[in-house]
């Protein structure tokens, strides 16, 4: 079958390599659409993880084999599949941090090598823990493979909402409006809340506004934190999200957010950064700082209603399509996007 394989930093390899062998308690997905994730990029960017290996985990597909254990599951079946699932026994889950979770973070979907994903290849091998807990779930016969990609994504997102608290009749603020910080635009109007994105492409902010935001504006503008206020009866929002990986945004964040306002850290920041910050900005003002990080198992019925039943249109944040040969292409087109770049899709057949 073919995969990219990651042979090192900013090195993908379009390579033939042997179709995943199956344990009797596992199950093999031939892999029909996966998504690029900016997770994905910075593996690929960044020396993060020894290479080889095959990343990918905004997968949807049909189950091609099924092992000879497996029940309820038959080949030609139609399924998103989650990557990671907890063990819903150790301290962590038992607190709800499932992202913290051993279980989680090492039994993993795979195409070959260390699993890490593999949904940048024809086939993906699903480890029997993740088959027999919920990790496999059946697509609707009215939902397309491109919009089953965005349960995982919309999970992530769903758990950063939740975590806020995000309520009806807040304001939240939502800095970066790509494929995600747009996910969190629709989400937070899907809650009942109102959203302010920013972003420094004007086709972003644009797009905000198309998928519902109640104001966008240039993340340069000096005059963001009045304008904020002026939407907000001279309080600020309720809630920032930082969607975007910026030291600026998060000052930003800190000028814009109420007093006894939450601010929270969704985009993951180079290791090396470091904020200076006065703590007694976060005392005066009982400020609290939060971070999100990947999925939450206890979510997962709540992402795929969502998405099946078109509470949010996923389909509008669909930009770009490649084949998979193409990958390199396309993290390319990720990295400098042009204004009309969002969600990027990756096709293996």
């Amino acid at each position: 079958m073919k995969a990219q394989v990651f042979r090192g930093v900013n090195q993908l390899s379009y390579e033939d390599i042997p179709e995943p062998t199956l344990q009797a308690d596992e199950v093999l997905v031939q892999v029909r659409v996966v998504g690029l994730c900016q997770s994905d990029i910075k593996k690929i960017r960044y020396p993060l993880y020894e290479p080889p290996r095959i990343f990918g985990h905004e997968t949807a597909g049909t189950i091609a084999a099924v092992g000879t254990e497996v029940k309820n599951w038959q080949v030609g079946q139609r399924v998103a599949v989650m990557h990671h699932i907890p063990c819903m026994r150790c301290d962590y889950c038992l607190n709800d941090n499932f992202s913290m979770c051993d279980t989680y973070k090492n039994i993993c979907t795979t195409a070959g090598f260390a699993p890490s994903g593999g949904g940048f290849a024809d086939y993906v091998k699903v480890p029997g823990h993740i088959v027999r807990n919920g990790g496999l779930i059946p697509i609707p016969d009215h939902i397309s493979f491109e919009e089953a990609s965005f349960v995982e994504p919309t999970n992530c997102c769903l758990k950063a909402v939740k975590k806020a608290q995000i309520a009806p009749g807040q304001t939240v603020l939502i800095t970066g409006a790509g494929p995600i910080g747009l996910m969190f635009v629709m989400l937070v109007k899907y809650f009942g809340a109102k959203a302010i994105a920013t972003d420094l492409l004007p086709s972003r902010i644009d797009k905000a506004l198309a998928v519902g935001a109640e104001a966008a504006f240039d993340a340069r503008d000096a005059d963001l934190p009045n304008k904020i206020k002026a939407l907000t009866n001279g309080m600020g929002v309720d809630v920032t999200l930082l969607a975007v990986p910026s030291e600026k945004a998060f000052f930003q964040a800190l000028d814009c957010t109420r007093k006894g306002g939450k601010i929270l850290f969704f985009a993951e920041f180079p290791d090396e950064m470091e904020i200076p910050l006065n703590p007694n900005i976060l005392y005066r003002r009982e400020i609290d700082l939060m971070g999100s990080y990947s999925s939450s198992y206890r979510l997962q019925s709540l992402s795929a209603d969502i998405v099946f039943n078109r509470r949010i249109d996923v389909q509008a944040l669909i930009s770009d399509r490649y084949p998979l040969k193409d990958l390199s292409q396309a993290v390319e087109q990720a990295i400098a996007p042009t204004p009309d770049t969002y969600k990027i899709l990756i096709y293996p057949q």
